[in-house]
């Protein structure tokens, strides 16, 4: 008998209507759908009118399950692979169950689509030419802290992923291993109330500590560590601009953090500085 296909599906991470055509033409036409949690994705199903059966597919359960399916797909039923929300096996579950069907000869097809990281990339304007995707950051402090030291010296522009709830800790350990760094935190990305905060990590911390509470799926970018050589200019503006906007420092105090952190000439940090009050006094 020949094998069934597994189809890694990518789906919206939101916006119901971020979904490709052929993704749909494949749930309609799986066997079974492996879902990370059905009742997301029966609504995601509902709302396109599609009523393949679903089976649950968590972490939780993602080492026994993974031999229910390949048995499934050794007797050749099709099986669509779904993470809640962007595409599956990207810090979701199915790497073990993908890595199972290799070793078993059974084909895998990804079916390309949303993916949090690049989308929170692209609207970053960090740069894109070269970036680590870290994910989640490990459970431990003392993991946490180790895992940001390695990406400390590393010039690429870092993607994490964050809840909610431990965001604006996390933050603290960004600043205490990699320093103050420019950053852009992206919050409900293609939903309602989809927000992008650009600055410094402690000027995006703040803001956020002055909430009542932090809500929605959080991607952090990170820019790279500085090589003394490539200094981008625009970067360094914007963040001088919002430190003084927010920070209620002097100009010569955010002259001084802008010079030492970047390694710029402070007479010229400063200049700007006056002139960008001087202009926003005048707005």
């Amino acid at each position: 008998m020949k094998h069934g296909t597994i189809y890694i599906i990518s789906t919206p991470i939101g916006n119901y209507e971020d979904i490709t055509l052929r993704a749909l033409r494949m749930l309609e036409e799986v066997d079974l759908i492996a879902a990370e949690d059905t009742r997301n994705t029966g609504m995601l199903l509902s709302h396109h009118q599609i009523k393949t059966r679903m089976i649950s597919f968590h972490e939780h359960n993602e080492n026994e399950r993974s031999e229910e399916l390949i048995e499934k797909l050794r007797n050749g039923l099709s099986i669509g692979l779904m993470s809640d929300a962007g595409t599956p096996a990207v810090s979701d579950p199915g790497y073990r169950l993908i890595r199972k069907a290799h070793d078993n000869v059974i084909p895998v097809v990804p079916i390309p689509g949303p993916c949090a990281a690049v989308t929170a990339l692209s609207a970053s304007g960090l740069p894109t030419d070269a970036f680590v995707f870290a994910g989640f950051p490990p459970k431990t402090k003392s993991k946490r802290l180790q895992f940001l030291k390695d990406l400390n010296k590393d010039r690429r522009t870092i993607v994490f992923f964050s809840s909610p709830k431990r965001i604006i800790s996390f933050m603290d350990e960004i600043l205490h291993a990699m320093g103050d760094r420019f950053s852009v935190l992206a919050r409900e990305m293609t939903k309602p109330y989809e927000e992008f905060i650009r600055g410094p990590i402690s000027a995006i911390q703040n803001q956020l500590a002055r909430r009542n509470a932090v809500k929605g799926e959080i991607t952090l970018i990170v820019k790279g560590a500085d090589s003394g050589a490539d200094i981008d200019w625009k970067i360094i503006t914007e963040e001088m601009q919002i430190l003084l906007r927010e920070s209620g420092m002097s100009v010569g105090g955010v002259a001084k953090i802008i010079s030492n952190r970047y390694g710029v000439p402070r007479k010229t940090i400063y200049d700007n500085a006056v002139a960008f009050r001087s202009n926003n006094k005048k707005g």
